[in-house]
């Protein structure tokens, strides 16, 4: 699978990404090591403990990741999330956290699946 398939299957504008990175190599790169940033455990583990506030900053950051890396579906949900946390837990953020879940293991398990067919 290219980077650009990749891409595809996820849904997400390969091309807006890479005008904005410039490197298809920089971008494999970064797309991989999302698979070790820790914004969304760290947001799993603050929402059920009830830490509403570092709920919202990792949704904040997993937001801002996902935009960065053109994870558009993830992005749009970790949006949605981020705005309901953000004056503390409204009405509907555990519908939206299940959205974030979903939408997390849809975009790591193409990563994964993109890792495993290029011996990475």
């Amino acid at each position: 699978m290219t980077i650009k398939e990749f891409y595809n299957k996820l849904g997400s504008d390969f091309e807006n990404v890479k005008a904005r990175m410039m490197s298809e190599r920089l971008i494999q790169k970064f797309s991989l090591k999302f698979l070790d940033d820790k914004s969304y455990p760290d947001l799993l583990s603050a929402y059920d403990e009830g830490r509403d506030d570092d709920a919202f900053r990792f949704a904040h950051t997993l937001k801002g990741v996902a935009q960065n890396l053109g994870f558009d579906r993830l992005y749009a949900s970790s949006n949605k999330l981020t705005e309901a946390l953000r004056n503390g837990k409204s009405e509907g953020a555990d519908g939206l956290l299940e959205e974030v879940k979903s939408d997390y293991a849809f975009t790591t398990g193409i990563i994964k699946e993109f890792k495993e067919q290029n011996g990475l």
